[in-house]
């Protein structure tokens, strides 16, 4: 598999290298438990002492979780492989055809292909400008400063290291927003507003412990409200037509709240029968969306309100909007190299 896309004929001295989360390699246990060790072992997405943490993740988590989670990576994974991969990749894929002197690489921050990987290749290309792009276009310690840890790693080990820019995020660029808000109206287009039709629009993002969210400098709680708050203005929405949660809550410890699934039995026992759920902080559709919402979110949805309309507007992915909006991002960064 390639992970470097570029005209061939160019002779490339930047990239542009896109940083998602990852995923197991096959929806297997083995794999699973290796991916769950990697990812759930770095203090960036645990905050916890490691003494208290490492042995509930080695004793308990990862001899029951595999099995549990490769069953749940079954129902999402395509004939091409892990939906975050294929979307990452042709995310990639489609940006390289924008830029004629600029390479366009993909890694995962957990599991492969490694930025180690990547930026190994990248190198042995001559490339003598980076710039990171992580994903997320809200920033969070656990997401974003995690690619770049995995960066900086790779750079404490080399002799020669490249010029470098990060992007930390994109949480109220217009871009952004145009290209959240045009899937939406596309998808309202070909299948009727949900608002025009008394629902509403519910903005699920990825929730983080409370306990984190409120130390200092972490504004990632912020950020996903004005990412909310932006795309309904764009859209011209009332405060009483959209609404906002967090979802993927592990654990018994208090996560940022509303919680998606808690907000949206609330409205529907308020007598909202019509609602339409869109993701706004996921790059691409993953286990997380397509199973928890699409399939969790739905069902319990259905139990309160047999006969309503719940709909799950999908991610960004490759879309054209989605690459209109990188490419725009990037030209802004790359500016002057």
């Amino acid at each position: 598999m390639r992970h470097i896309s570029r005209k061939e004929s160019a002779a490339v001295r930047t990239a542009v290298l896109l940083i998602n989360t990852g995923s197991p390699d096959a929806p297997e246990a083995g794999s699973v438990r290796r991916y769950l060790e990697e990812f759930l072992s770095d203090p960036r997405v645990i905050e916890l002492p490691r003494w208290k943490w490492m042995p509930i993740l080695h004793g308990i988590i990862l001899r029951v979780r595999p099995a549990k989670s490769a069953a749940r990576y079954r129902l999402v994974w395509r004939e091409d492989g892990s939906p975050l991969i294929v979307h990452t990749k042709r995310t990639a894929e489609r940006l390289a055809e924008r830029f004629d002197d600029v390479a366009v690489a993909w890694a995962m921050r957990y599991g492969s292909p490694s930025v180690d990987e990547v930026l190994n290749r990248l190198r042995a290309e001559g490339v003598e400008r980076l710039c990171v792009m992580p994903l997320f276009a809200q920033y969070a310690p656990q997401t974003t400063a995690a690619c770049f840890d995995a960066v900086f790693d790779w750079m404490k080990r080399q002799r020669a290291v490249p010029a470098l820019r990060t992007i930390t995020g994109y949480h109220q660029h217009p871009a952004y927003i145009d290209a959240l808000a045009e899937r939406i109206q596309n998808y309202w287009e070909r299948h009727g507003s949900v608002v025009e039709a008394g629902g509403k629009l519910l903005m699920s993002f990825h929730g983080l412990p409370k306990k984190g969210a409120l130390l200092h400098g972490d504004r990632y709680e912020a950020y996903c409200r004005e990412t909310a708050q932006a795309l309904a203005e764009r859209l011209g929405l009332s405060p009483g037509q959209w609404a906002l949660g967090f979802q993927s809550r592990f654990g018994r410890e208090e996560w940022l709240q509303p919680y998606t699934l808690e907000k949206l039995e609330a409205l529907v026992r308020d007598g909202l029968d019509s609602i339409d759920v869109i993701c706004p902080g996921f790059a691409a559709d993953c286990l997380e969306k397509i199973e928890e919402i699409d399939d969790e979110l739905r069902r319990a949805f259905r139990a309160i309100c047999p006969d309503g309309r719940f709909r799950y507007i999908p991610a960004l992915n490759a879309s054209d909007a989605a690459i209109d909006a990188y490419e725009t991002i990037l030209r802004e960064t790359l500016a002057g190299w």
